[in-house]
């Protein structure tokens, strides 16, 4: 039987045992199945890297990929469209990936901070894309097998 104590802050604390979950139940002997190595999932995509793939990070490193010698970060908020608190917590992510890096430099007169793809940055990118890549002929594939004759035709064009 379980009763419930009252801790500080006026949380309750349950005193019941938990079940162990490692005894079998009945006395019974435990099964334990082996299961063979899964077979790849042709459609399991793993390269789809998750810090890349949110879409305001994606556009980030896409602007990014297009300008060695770095952007902006004014800029990179226009050509991303986002707010300076966004574009700021997603270059974070980013940096702590060590995907860009972000520097002040003398820029017009000023100083400015600056945003920059790194090496393993733009090789991660890279990757990523052909991943994409491939996800979009799979679908293009697919969507030829199960479509009509009339689409088929079209899809060829």
């Amino acid at each position: 039987m379980s009763s419930t104590k009252p801790m500080s802050g006026g949380k309750l604390m349950s005193s019941a045992k938990p079940m162990s979950s490692t005894k079998p139940i009945g006395g019974a002997k435990e099964l334990r199945r082996e299961t063979p190595h899964p077979r790849p999932s042709p459609f399991a995509y793993a390269g789809l890297d998750r810090v890349i793939h949110e879409r305001a990070r994606l556009s980030v490193l896409t602007s990014l990929a297009s300008q060695p010698r770095g952007v902006l970060f004014v800029d990179l908020k226009q050509l991303c469209g986002l707010t300076d608190g966004n574009l700021n917590r997603h270059l974070h992510v980013l940096e702590r990936a060590g995907l860009v890096t972000q520097g002040k430099e003398q820029r017009q007169g000023r100083p400015q901070t600056v945003c920059r793809l790194t090496p393993a940055g733009r090789r991660r990118y890279l990757d990523y894309l052909q991943v994409l890549e491939r996800v979009l002929l799979d679908a293009a594939a697919a969507v030829k097998r199960q479509s009509t004759p009339r689409l088929r035709r079209l899809l060829r064009a």
